[in-house]
Parts: structure tokens; sequence; C-alpha cells
């Protein structure tokens, strides 16, 4: 057995003040009631809110806080995520890992923003992977990151066995989020701690599932610390013998005949994706899609020529069919 207890904290996000001095607060309170946790992880865009108008440059006073925090306690901190402002100007969505020596070992910038809703946020280009010494490889991937199995694809490929999640969402759409955490950690045979806020920060319903989709912990809409004791070794023998001794999904992948060229842009596997509509924020009475064309016949109009010998070999004799 290789255990590690991860301690989510899934608290009250304010938009228009600091939410820094209620985070260090609940930190002290966690790790007097339970001194046992070795990581404790915030939901995104926890210390200062979801307006990127508070952006701050990284290094920061706030960072520097949860720095001593994490020295303080001896733990691994995630302090959720806050708006970056680089030289330049640009604003990502970012997170630090702090080491219990109170050093910033990682940073992570979202691939995925929000968008359009998220509009004016830069994405990031760089996976997040990190070690946590005679324990195991812990990867950090934020809210929109995981709707993309792509992202958790490269993070487990390189051997992550936690999926470190912090998310924000208040919105209508958090049960589809649960059921993706769910099948994440199936799909890619991993732990999965994701971490909603309240308030501006999100609907609650944390959730912590292991690598066989079981939910070890799932929080209501109220304030809610949960320290979960993982096992690293449920990884690593699952990876090997399948969930529940049946589907070992990584090594088939690994050993995949297929080569999936949507993933080469200039293979014209993903035609029908460029028939469709800009990315934008849908309007009141919008109409949009209603009279979309049919990618059938949106496809004709396209330049499909690299399709066009897979579809009749897949199907033959069905050419143009339904």
């Amino acid at each position: 057995m290789t255990p590690f207890a991860i301690a989510g904290v899934q608290m009250h996000v304010a938009a228009l003040h600091s939410n820094v001095e209620a985070m260090r607060h609940r930190i002290e309170i966690l790790m007097a009631r339970f001194p046992w946790t070795q990581m404790v992880l915030f939901s995104e865009l926890a210390p200062f809110g979801p307006l990127d108008r508070f952006a701050l440059p990284f290094p920061n006073d706030a960072l520097q806080q949860f720095q001593e925090d994490a020295r303080r306690f001896g733990i691994w901190l995630i302090p959720g995520s806050m708006f970056e402002k680089t030289e330049d100007g640009q604003i990502f969505n970012s997170s630090v890992v702090i080491n219990p020596a109170g050093e910033i070992v990682a940073k992570y910038s979202k691939m995925f923003p929000f968008r359009p809703y998220e509009a004016g946020i830069s994405a990031g280009t760089d996976f997040c992977v990190f070690d946590v010494p005679e324990v195991g490889r812990f990867g950090l991937s934020i809210c929109y990151d995981i709707w993309f199995p792509e992202t958790t694809r490269q993070l487990t490929s390189q051997g992550v066995e936690v999926l470190l999640h912090p998310v924000l969402t208040g919105t209508t759409d958090r049960e589809a989020e649960l059921a993706i955490a769910r099948a994440t950690a199936a799909q890619f045979q991993c732990y999965v701690i994701d971490v909603n806020g309240l308030g501006a920060g999100g609907v609650g319903r944390s959730i912590v599932v292991d690598p066989s989709a079981t939910v070890l912990h799932q929080s209501a809409g109220q304030e809610d610390m949960f320290p979960i004791e993982i096992d690293l070794d449920q990884v690593r023998r699952q990876r090997e013998t399948g969930l529940k001794g049946l589907g070992q999904v990584l090594k088939s992948f690994r050993d995949r005949e297929a080569e999936f060229t949507v993933y080469d842009r200039t293979s014209g596997a993903d035609a029908y994706l460029k028939t469709l509509g800009p990315l934008e924020t849908p309007g009141q009475g919008s109409l949009r899609g209603l009279q979309a064309p049919d990618p059938r016949t949106s496809l004709e109009e396209a330049d499909h020529s690299i399709l066009t010998p897979h579809y009749y070999t897949a199907f033959p004799g069905k050419a143009g069919s339904g």
C-alpha cells in the first residue's frame, strides 16, 4: 500500500474582495482537525474570485503567504488558481504547486479557457506533471480542461496517477462534469480530485473518484473539508490487471493499431468541424444551429478527399447512404 492523504477545501468565494485570508484560516482549521493531511487543494480562482480585473503578476504576495503556510504545516499546497498578468499584458488562469518546504515546484496555466465566456483569457500550452517523493506522480488540470480527454491522455501517458482538478462551476452543467470526472477516472485509471467552490466560486458538489470510477466522496452545496487517504498501489495494480480485472485501457491504447488523423490539422479529417459557426456567446432568441446544414451536405462542400477513402473502406457499398 502506498497511502497519501489529500484534502479538498470547498469554500465560499467572494468576487469583489480577496479570499486569501479566508483560505489561510481554513488551512489552519483543516490541519488542526486532520493533522494527517499531506496535500491540500482549493477550487479554481479561489484566492481572488472570477473577475480578471484582479489579475496579478507571478510571483506575488498571496503566493508568498501560501508558501509560508505550506512550510508551516509541512504540506503540499495547490491554492486553486488565480488570474496571472504577464509582462506583455496577457492574462492566464494559472495555478501553482507548493511543496512542504514552501517552494513553488510547478506552475500550470489552463489550456482551455471557457470560451466564449472567458473572453480575453489566454490559453496555456505546457502540461503540469510533478512527483511527490516516495509516493507517486501527480498532474494538474483546471476546470474546462477535463472536457477534452486529450489533456488527461497526455498526463497519464507520462505516468500521472492522480489528477488534481480545481474547478469553478456555478452553472447548470455541473451534473455533466460529475459524469466526466467519473469517466475520466475509469478511462485513464487514475484518481480524480475535483474541487469546486461556492458563491461566486461555484455550486459546490466537489467529488473524489478512484481508478475504478467509485465515488469516494461527494460534497453537497455547503462548505466542506474532505481529507481522503488514497492508495497509489491501487492505480498501479489496476493499470496492470484492468478495472475490476477487466479493461486494461492504457495498455490497449498503447498497443492500438489505429492512428487518429484528426490530430493532424493538415489531414482534412476535421473537415466537419470547419463547417461549424464561430465560437461566440449566443444572443437572445438566437436561432443558431436550427437551420445548420446536415453534416453529410456540409461535407460535400468541404475538401474531404482524405476522409472519402476511409468512408468507402469502412462501409463498402454504402457510399452516400444515411
